[in-house]
């Protein structure tokens, strides 16, 4: 796929009718057959894929790198998780529509997940947006596919298992698009994923109730978790009268100067750019909290190196506010489908995330450092549940990635053309079996992408540090 200098922004609607966008979509058919899709074979002159993870350790910060690397040294599940960039160059290789969604970027299993809206509702939708750019709807319901078989292959399922979760995942999708291709535009926007309220008349009813019982019990667990009295003395200790968050290195601590040269100030100016990044009735809520500490915080597999912080801002002594604060990049994606239209990777990264997502946090906002990165902002936690997959049978992991591509599909119909997607999708299987083949394809693609990593950590070409 040639690089575009700059992303493209989503068509506006077209003045087509619904039947007539379908028939557009059923005639692209015929410049990509949906069976291309199945074809995954690295193209001649693939990158190196320990090359390509080393390039992108970039602006990183070296302490942390091995933690990365360790972290994606534990399983090629774990490995896929980081390798973002290594699966999106391949992607620019592989058919695509042409039809352009405000796309994910990364839209594996982990990236999933339940959270608060800022009406308290707990809804489920995509959690981790770091990549999202404009983009082919086809690169994310591929990157989803593969982290079906690959999570399938972690739970030691069979290959017929695997292979029959991907396929299922892109029905929902498919059917998920036709039933958004059918409804009226605001229905769309509006439609959210309620967990609390949440049923799959298709699943079979014994693995819906046990479902429903992990939910419950993952919400409480949730809601007990982000109280203030759970999460200050966690978090935070007294030293003399100030609140200083707690160091636990490497994965909890606080920058020098060399790290953060503008820790002497108190970050006065990347939190006043952030302010301003907010809506007006915002600030006056955000104005009434008043900053304390900031600390670097090591979270998830792909982000690890990125500066990524959480900050303590405080009403009253008992009134804490924890604000993640993560460093936005350019999108794994930019070099295959154009440039971000944002300047900042941290509006790029909001703008996505309030395009996609059905609600969004209250405190979403962006900023930059005075060394000139790019940051995104939003509350820590905030009843963040992300799954936990260790114990899941097929039944489970059945139902978990349907709830995915429910979700999938919601988001690119919210900023794309649901039945221009739709009419190339169609009715039948044929669509659901090419992606299915593919992400089993890729699957080994995966595999020796994870023993070529494996082989350079034994080489001692990669340094790699566990959790402590």
């Amino acid at each position: 796929m040639a690089t575009r200098k700059r992303s493209q922004a989503i068509p506006p609607a077209s003045p087509l009718s619904v039947d007539e966008r379908r028939a557009q979509g059923r005639a692209l058919r015929d410049a990509v057959p949906r069976s291309a899709h199945a074809d995954w074979a690295p193209p001649s002159g693939r990158h190196d894929p320990v090359e390509l993870l080393q390039a992108s350790n970039e602006g990183r910060m070296p302490l942390l790198v091995p933690i990365r690397f360790g972290r994606m040294s534990a399983s090629p599940f774990a490995f896929y998780r980081g390798a973002a960039a290594l699966m999106a160059a391949d992607l620019a290789h592989t058919p695509t529509t042409g039809v352009r969604v405000q796309a994910c970027g990364d839209a594996h299993l982990m990236n999933f997940g339940g959270f608060a809206t800022p009406e308290r509702h707990v809804i489920f939708d995509i959690n981790d947006l770091d990549e999202t750019l404009p983009a082919p709807w086809e690169w994310d319901l591929k990157r989803l596919a593969a982290s079906v078989v690959i999570a399938a292959q972690f739970l030691r399922l069979s290959e017929t298992e695997a292979a029959r979760a991907a396929r299922d995942m892109a029905r929902e999708y498919r059917e998920r698009m036709a039933d958004y291709a059918a409804m009226r535009v605001l229905d769309v926007w509006y439609d959210r994923i309620d967990l609390q309220r949440y049923q799959d008349r298709s699943a079979d009813p014994e693995v819906m109730d046990e479902v429903r019982k992990r939910m419950a019990e993952r919400i409480a667990e949730a809601q007990r978790k982000n109280v203030p009295d759970h999460l200050y003395p966690k978090l935070v200790e007294l030293q003399g009268e100030a609140h200083r968050i707690k160091d636990e290195p490497p994965l909890i601590f606080h920058p020098d100067e060399t790290l953060a040269p503008d820790v002497h100030n108190g970050f006065a100016g990347a939190i006043a750019g952030y302010r301003e990044s907010l809506p007006e009735h915002v600030r006056t809520l955000f104005d009434r909290f008043h900053f304390r500490d900031l600390a670097v915080k090591v979270v998830g597999v792909g982000s690890v190196g990125t500066f990524c912080s959480v900050g303590l801002f405080m009403a009253e002594e008992n009134d804490p506010l924890f604000l993640q604060v993560k460093e936005a990049r350019a999108s794994v994606l930019e070099p295959y489908a154009g440039k971000s239209l944002h300047a900042n990777h941290g509006q790029r990264v909001v703008v996505g995330q309030r395009l996609m997502q059905s609600a969004s946090d209250v405190f979403l906002g962006w900023t930059v450092g005075t060394q000139g990165k790019h940051f995104y902002v939003r509350q820590l936690r905030d009843l963040k549940m992300s799954a936990v997959i260790e114990d899941w049978d097929f039944g489970l992991l059945r139902q978990y990635v349907r709830m995915c591509a429910h979700a999938l599909a919601r988001a690119h119909a919210r900023t794309g053309d649901a039945a221009l997607i739709s009419g190339y999708a169609g009715s039948g299987p044929a669509l659901d079996d090419a992606i299915a083949d593919f992400a089993v394809a890729y699957s080994d693609q995966n595999r020796s992408d994870y023993r070529s990593f494996i082989k350079a950590i034994r080489q001692g070409r990669i340094e790699v540090q566990t959790d402590l």
